[in-house]
């Protein structure tokens, strides 16, 4: 069973700093709202005042996990491990049980996304009803007018499956003409899936760094997912999962691309630290970790510096929260585009304030995720930016949908995926055309 740290939550001196921070007290403007108000539930379930009802489990999902209240809090505390033990506690007395959302979580949770195999295939089944344009005539039959709020969000954020996943992208090791570094890349779900591009352009900046690149066909998920949602059980199997395919002695560095998954991979200490075999790998996991662009600028890389068009192109930067609050990862992002000569970049007001993503939040609750897209697709819209970079999957379909159901012309990308065209249309002698691999 797990228990919440009492050392943590006694941490919290009501100060209030957190309170404007917060996007779901900004939105209601009540207590019980606010990590001030939910730290106080998890003290009263704590020392027995109340039990984890699902009024208190409500409470615990109905907060994004943005992280903002971790940033702002003059004490410290670490609010993630909180709520992720909160909401398992709640899933231990199944103060939210329906027969649909034990079945939904059991075939998602702990079936779907515990075997990669399983969820490719499903993804291609999905590739070939968005070829057959299906979702259209569900959705001109009327039919999801009938079906619950966040059955009709997740019909809206369906994004176009990749027609090459990461294992047809990448090989399995990758060389550059000389080595400096041995790293891992993680490809992901939903990166995998939806944007397995984005892992390619991952792997050649490796390469142009010099990098030797590991990355195995078949990865199984983080367990993000999991602990989110308050499944610690499938998540620390997980961890023990991915321990075991990327021991972390042999690489100078393991490499993620998505802001949501890196924060969560720099738990596995935290998360396995009362295992007697993977403890002491889980905190050499954990020292090997980096985002790729926190990798980048520790390395010193740099992207060729040609201009090639006459006039810079206006951008602006949306933070991911996760990279942002979770990982603390703020100046690499920024400061790698600003060396592209073809940029003019700008940051988002309010670019770290949560875009409503949050993991599937926006599928869970998309009233609250929908009210904080509008507001982000707002400043896009003043910004006067033609071109929005985020460091994560979550946060790339959010704006993308947004951007989409506003008539913002406006092109969502992964900082990767700039720095990656930089090299390409410099023709820099550290890149090939990768062709794809033989099924």
């Amino acid at each position: 069973m797990n228990v919440l740290d009492p050392a943590l939550l006694n941490r919290c001196i009501h100060c209030g700093i957190c309170l404007a921070t917060c996007p779901t007290y900004d939105l209601t403007q009540h207590e019980r709202h606010s990590p001030r108000g939910r730290l106080n539930l998890m003290k009263s379930v704590l020392h027995g005042e109340i039990k984890p009802t699902r009024a208190f489990a409500e409470e615990m999902y109905d907060c994004l996990g943005c992280l903002a209240c971790e940033t702002s809090c003059p004490a410290g505390i670490e609010y993630g491990q909180l709520l992720e033990t909160s909401r398992s506690l709640s899933e231990e007395h199944g103060s939210l049980d329906s027969p649909l959302r034990c079945l939904l979580r059991r075939i998602f949770l702990r079936e779907v996304f515990t075997r990669p195999r399983l969820l490719r295939f499903l993804g291609r089944l999905v590739r070939v009803a968005q070829l057959l344009r299906l979702s259209d005539l569900l959705t001109a039959s009327g039919i999801p007018l009938l079906l619950p709020a966040s059955f009709r969000a997740a019909l809206q954020l369906s994004p176009p499956i990749s027609p090459l996943f990461s294992d047809r992208l990448i090989r399995p090791l990758e060389k550059p003409a000389r080595t400096t570094r041995r790293v891992a890349l993680l490809t992901g779900c939903v990166q995998d899936l939806i944007y397995a591009e984005i892992n390619r352009d991952t792997a050649d900046l490796l390469l142009a760094a010099g990098c030797e690149v590991v990355t195995p066909p078949v990865q199984p998920c983080c367990g993000s997912l999991h602990a989110h949602q308050g499944d610690l059980t499938t998540s620390r199997e997980l961890a023990r999962r991915l321990i075991r395919l990327f021991p972390p002695a042999d690489f100078d560095a393991i490499i993620s691309n998505a802001g949501g998954c890196g924060s969560h991979l720099r738990q596995f200490s935290h998360l396995l630290a009362l295992d007697p075999e993977f403890s002491d790998s889980a905190i050499l996991w954990d020292s090997k970790i980096r985002d790729i662009h926190e990798f980048l600028f520790e390395i010193s890389w740099s992207p060729p510096s040609s201009l090639t068009s006459m006039k810079k192109i206006r951008g602006t930067i949306h933070e991911s929260c996760h990279l942002y609050h979770g990982q603390k990862i703020r100046t690499a992002p920024q400061e790698l585009l600003r060396q592209l000569p073809d940029y003019e970049w700008s940051v988002l007001p309010e670019s770290t304030w949560c875009c409503g993503s949050a993991g599937i939040y926006n599928l869970t609750h998309p009233a609250t995720a929908e009210a904080l897209l509008r507001r982000k697709i707002n400043h896009l819209r003043t910004s006067g930016a033609s071109i929005v970079a985020t460091a994560n999957p979550g946060c790339l379909l959010q704006l993308q949908t947004g951007a989409r159901k506003q008539g913002l012309q406006v092109e969502c990308v992964h900082p990767v995926t700039l720095l990656a065209r930089a090299c390409r249309s410099a023709s820099s002698s550290s890149f090939s055309a990768h062709e794809t691999i033989a099924s």
